[in-house]
């Protein structure tokens, strides 16, 4: 039987000579391969500051840091999400404050953060965190204007968007990484780029710039990281709280060769992203992934709905039956809300957040990776298709 898995990188000689090369170099922790990566990464999301850490979670945690985010303060966000967007406010002693999604888009609702703003209910609101879910967009034209009139700033969750780009009013198409205050990226191994593990913070602020520069890194000078090399000095001085997040150069190394792929990697994901919307459009007991106009989808997750008054089992059950035929599918995301340790810290409760919770028990993602071959989209097409037709009432 043929196996496909859910993820698989698209790791090649270019990568394997930068690797090599930051090797032989003798120099392999944060140096300058990590500085190149940050600079060619602005370059391609057109940032004036990019900064590079060692993964997403770190960088979502910098930027709300950077912010001066503290005890008592409050983040808008969404539950649909993997934790890592909401844990790190906690971290610095605040707390998520989650609203609904769309039911097309997956994407953070704006009408749900005004409601939220109008309710009276959360008055230590500093800042909102949409998350730009799967690589498509969020609506940033209607997020940054609530962001204007409520005088609050806007860290994007970009872990699945790099090379996702929306059209903004006056801007035209506008690349992720250039609309919020801050958005941090991640280079986790399922990702668009990969570097194994990483993450990048992109930002046109120069203080903001300036502060995570200084706490990636303990809190050191912002070249601290010279004083082995024979152009620094020895001597360095603590500016401030200060964390352990430098992203090393072999990892970097990984970064540069995937970044200089990234629109061949992603053109590669849009083709799959086709081929699944064609072959299953017509299907009954599915619906495809919807698509706005004027985003460029990154397509990072590939995420299918059932319509499951169309089927004799749930979700679940067909999850099983694909991965009995050697398809690794999986589920994002179970919504954070009905999740025990937001329940028993910020006093969450199931129920709350209903369009996320029914997307939830319907959707799965499948394989979208540039290293699939054909044989192996057609493998999953048919997969899906058989079992659809299997279980249809």
């Amino acid at each position: 039987m043929r196996q496909v898995p859910f993820h698989r990188p698209s790791i090649g000689p270019d990568e394997e000579r930068e690797v090599i090369e930051a090797l032989r170099s003798g120099w392999i922790t944060t140096g300058p391969k990590a500085k190149q990566f940050e600079q060619d990464f602005a370059a391609y999301v057109g940032a004036r500051h990019a900064l590079a850490v060692a993964h997403c979670t770190g960088a979502l945690h910098l930027a709300l840091f950077a912010l001066g985010i503290g005890p008592g303060d409050e983040v808008i966000t969404t539950p649909f999400t993997f934790t890592a967007t909401a844990e790190v406010m906690g971290y610095l002693g605040a707390r998520p404050v989650f609203v609904d999604i769309e039911p097309d888009t997956f994407n953070i609702d704006p009408e749900k953060i005004e409601a939220a703003l109008a309710s009276g209910d959360h008055r230590q609101v500093r800042a909102l965190m949409p998350v730009h879910f799967a690589g498509q967009a969020c609506d940033m034209d209607r997020i940054g204007a609530i962001a204007r009139r409520h005088d609050l700033r806007i860290v994007e969750d970009a872990a699945h968007a790099v090379g996702s780009a929306r059209v903004l009013d006056g801007r035209g198409m506008t690349r992720i990484g250039t609309i919020g205050d801050l958005s941090c990226f991640s280079f986790y191994a399922t990702k668009n780029i990969t570097c194994a593990e990483g993450g990048m913070i992109t930002t046109a602020d120069d203080a903001l710039a300036a502060r995570i520069a200084v706490a990636s890194l303990h809190g050191m000078d912002r070249d601290a990281w010279k004083r082995y090399d024979s152009t620094g000095s020895w001597f360095y001085e603590i500016h401030d709280t200060g964390f352990k997040y430098n992203l090393s150069d072999v990892h970097a190394a990984i970064g540069l060769a995937q970044l200089r792929r990234a629109d061949q990697l992603m053109s590669r994901r849009q083709a799959i992203a086709h081929a699944y919307n064609q072959a299953f459009a017509a299907d009954p007991a599915i619906e495809v992934p919807v698509t706005v106009a004027g985003v460029e989808h990154a397509w990072h997750l590939y995420i299918t709905r059932l319509r499951l008054d169309a089927l004799r089992i749930d979700r679940n059950r067909f999850v099983e039956l694909m991965r009995e035929r050697g398809v690794g599918v999986s589920v994002h995301c179970i919504p954070l809300h009905t999740m025990d340790f937001y329940q028993r810290r910020y006093g969450y409760r199931a129920g709350q957040f209903p369009v996320a919770e029914a997307v939830y028990s319907r959707c799965f993602s499948l394989p979208i990776f540039p290293a699939m071959s054909d044989e192996d989209i057609a493998h999953v097409i048919e997969s899906v298709l058989a079992i659809a037709r299997e279980y249809r009432r």
